[in-house]
This record gives structure tokens, C-alpha cells and sequence, in this order.
């Protein structure tokens, strides 16, 4: 066996050596060298702004001014909408301070009656019933500094001068975001202009009851002024921007019939008004003490002194009723809303700084006055033709 295998890796690897050889050769193949070509880069340039450098110095100034008062006036538009809500609230605060102290005095009041009369009529030796007696003049004492604290303040009217506050202070922040959006560039003048015009409603519509409140009971029935006094620095009439002659004279002549017609009355409705609610702020108070001092006296020999209390305490509560119920001076503080509307619709017309186009404010003050604007050229043409025929007469008899 071992010879065997041994014969056998002998043949093996005669054979394995004597093996011939691959007469085919297979050629290399060619390096080929392919070139691909660089991409070119590009170089960009940060963009730069010389032009802005390049431009006038004042037209940057300019630009710079413009941003500044148009930020300044819509700081001014901002403070015209806080004071929009303040004067609303307050409105509505004091308008419930009207109802409120109007039904808890006459409540005091009638009930402090009734209790005198149950006083008057068992007061003759009874001592129980002195309770009632002094309980009834207390109430009607404090019935009287209620009905005296409502008759200086007028609760009535201070509503009312909140309620016009609140409109003209709407009507003065339409009038800045119409500018705000229609004009690119804004001027100093035209900021102080607007701040004017705030700190004028300011003091015509205080907020303040201690130390600011206005006069409730004047001397003498004045309008109310919201605007600032107009000082024209150019005298001359400016006949552009859609004014004519024939528009001037006409102004001129609706501006005289406002003031001899419009204004003349609602100024007699005004003192009427007041005069009233002056009669009546007194009276009020009054009869509320008479009342009050009677009650006093009530359980004597004589039963006047409850007679009396019952009466004048029945009589202030009608009278209270009829002033602060009826609000007299929100009546009185609409005549001077009215009367002042009258005077700026005037000064308006007759000024000569006519920053408005011609037929856009013929418009605006026909639709004021409740007319068309062929009934406002009548009614102008009437009263040039009366003021004519009134001239050729006075010349006549002189």
C-alpha cells in the first residue's frame, strides 16, 4: 500500500510539471487619459450701496425728518385712541352715577315722608314713636346733602360732555390715519397742529372732577370751544385748490345766515335751559331741608310740622325727578355742543387758510347743515338778495 501511494505522487506531479503552457496572449489595454475641464467659478460681489452715499445731504436729512414725524404722529394717534376709551368708560360711569343717585334719593326721600307722617299723626304723648321721628330726620337730612352734591356736579351733564369727548376724539383719529395714509411726507407743523388740537378738547372736556370740572352754572350762556384759536399769518384768500369768487361770496353769505338764524337760537334755548336748571339745582335741596328741619318739630300741639315735612319732601322728589330724570343739564351742555358746532362752522368759513378743496368743503358744510348743495346755494343766494334789499331800504329812509 505505501508503495502505492507513493507511485501515485510520483505521477502526479511529473504530469503537473510537464503541463503546457496558453499559447494565446492577451494584449493590455491602452491607458486612456480623458481630461475633463474645470467648472469656472464666479465670483459675486457683496451688493453695495455707494448710491445712498452719492445722495444730497439735505434730501437725507429729509428722509430722515419724515420718518421721525411720522413716528411722533402716530404716537399722537395712539394717546387720541387711549383717550377715546377713558372718555368712553367715564361716560358710562357717570351716566350710572345719574340713575343710581337720582332713585336712592328719592327712595330716601319718600321713605323718610311716609315715616314722618306715621310720626305726625301718633306723635301726641306717644314716647314710642320718637324712633320713627328721629329716624325720618336723618334720612331727610341725608337726603338734602345728597340732592345738594347732585345739583353742583350734574351728573346728567357730565355724561354729556363725555359722550361729545368721545365723538370729536373719534373724529380726531379718522382725521389722522386719512393724513397718515395720504401724505408720504409729514412736517413739523403739521404734528403741533395735531397736538393743538388734542390739548384744546383736553381742556374743553376735562376728565378730572376736583379742580378741572367746568362751570355747571355760568354767568352767561357760552358755546363750547374744542379747536384751537386760528391765527392766519396770511391775510390774502387763496383762489386755487377748487375756490372761486363765486364760492367765496357764497361761504360768506351761509356763514352770515348760520350766524343770525342757527346760532342766535340755539344760544336762546341755551339761557332758557340754564336758567331752568338753576331753578331747579336750588330748589331741589331747599324743599329737601325745609323738610328736614320740619320733622323735627313733628309730636308738638300743632301738626303743621308734619304736614310741612310730608309736602316739601314730596315736592323734592318731583322736583329731583324733573332735573336729574329729565337730565336739564345733558339739555343745557347739547345747546353748547350745539352753539360751538355753529361758531367753528363759521370761523371755518370765514377763514382764509383754506387747506381743503373748494367743492369737497362745500359738501362737507351742506351736509353739516342738513341740506343739499342746491338748496345751500339758494338759501345763500336768498340772503344775499334780502342783505341787498335791506341796504336799498335803509338808503331810502336815510
Amino acid at each position: 500500500m505505501a508503495s502505492l501511494q507513493v507511485s501515485r505522487l510520483v505521477l502526479s506531479s511529473s504530469s503537473s510539471s510537464t503541463r503546457p503552457k496558453a499559447a494565446v496572449s492577451i494584449p493590455k489595454l491602452p491607458k486612456f487619459h480623458v481630461s475633463v475641464p474645470k467648472i469656472p467659478t464666479l465670483s459675486v460681489k457683496e451688493p453695495s450701496f455707494e448710491f445712498v452715499e452719492s445722495l444730497p445731504l439735505s434730501l437725507k436729512q429729509k428722509r430722515g425728518s419724515d420718518s421721525i414725524q411720522r413716528t411722533r404722529l402716530n404716537a399722537v394717534l395712539e394717546e387720541v385712541m387711549d383717550r377715546i376709551e377713558m372718555h368712553k368708560n367715564i361716560g358710562d360711569q357717570r351716566n350710572n352715577w345719574n340713575s343710581l343717585l337720582l332713585n336712592s334719593v328719592n327712595m330716601i326721600t319718600l321713605t323718610a315722608a311716609l315715616m314722618a307722617g306715621i310720626a305726625s299723626v301718633n306723635g301726641h304723648g306717644v314716647d314710642s314713636v320718637t324712633a320713627v321721628k328721629i329716624a325720618s330726620t336723618v334720612l331727610l337730612t341725608s337726603a338734602t346733602g345728597f340732592a345738594a352734591l347732585m345739583s353742583k356736579i350734574q351728573p346728567s351733564q357730565l355724561a354729556e360732555e363725555q359722550r361729545n369727548a368721545t365723538r370729536l376724539f373719534k373724529k380726531l383719529r379718522v382725521e389722522i390715519e386719512m393724513f397718515l395714509r395720504e401724505n408720504e411726507e409729514i412736517e413739523e407743523e403739521d404734528v403741533k397742529e395735531v397736538i393743538k388740537r388734542v390739548l384744546s378738547l383736553d381742556k374743553a372736556y376735562p376728565l378730572p372732577l376736583i379742580g378741572t370740572m367746568l362751570e355747571k352754572f355760568p354767568e352767561e350762556f357760552k358755546p363750547a370751544t374744542w379747536w384751537p384759536e386760528n391765527k392766519e399769518k396770511n391775510p390774502k384768500t387763496s383762489l386755487a385748490n377748487g375756490w372761486s369768487q363765486e364760492l367765496e361770496a357764497e361761504m360768506r353769505e351761509v356763514a352770515h345766515v348760520v350766524k343770525s338764524r342757527d346760532a342766535e337760537e340755539y344760544e336762546k334755548l341755551g339761557h332758557v335751559a340754564l336758567k331752568l336748571n338753576r331753578f331747579l339745582a336750588i330748589s331741589g335741596p331747599v324743599l329737601t331741608g325745609v323738610s328736614a328741619v320740619s320733622s323735627v318739630f313733628i309730636g308738638q300741639d300743632s301738626g303743621l310740622a308734619g304736614i310741612v315735612a310730608m309736602t316739601c319732601a314730596s315736592l323734592a322728589a318731583v322736583v329731583n325727578t324733573l332735573e336729574h330724570g329729565g337730565q336739564v343739564g345733558m339739555v343745557f351742555e347739547m345747546y353748547r355742543n350745539s352753539a360751538g358746532f355753529f361758531s367753528l362752522l363759521e370761523e371755518t368759513m370765514k377763514s382764509t387758510e383754506k387747506r381743503e378743496n373748494g367743492q369737497v368743503f362745500e359738501t362737507r358744510v351742506a351736509v353739516k347743515l342738513g341740506r343739499s348743495l342746491s338748496e345751500l346755494r339758494d338759501l345763500a343766494k336768498r340772503s344775499n338778495l334780502s342783505q341787498v334789499k335791506a341796504k336799498e331800504f335803509a338808503s331810502k329812509l336815510f
